[in-house]
């Protein structure tokens, strides 16, 4: 299941230069950014708990994305 909405992606793909985007490939735009997306909130979800917080900051993304 997706989360993140078609048009918006399919936006970002054109603003970035793209004339025309494909279904399938804004499709395949959000299943790697979703993906993505995961991986880093686990992370920083850890970093938050070895901080002692339950709460996750801009300061855990950050490290996260490094």
């Amino acid at each position: 299941m997706t989360e993140l909405p078609h048009a918006a992606l399919a936006r970002l793909m054109k603003n970035a230069g793209a004339k025309r985007v494909s279904v399938d490939a804004v499709d395949f735009m959000i299943e790697n950014l979703e993906e993505f997306a995961s991986d880093i909130s686990k992370r920083a979800f850890q970093i938050a708990q070895h901080s002692g917080r339950k709460t996750v900051m801009s300061k855990d993304i950050k490290l996260a994305t490094r």
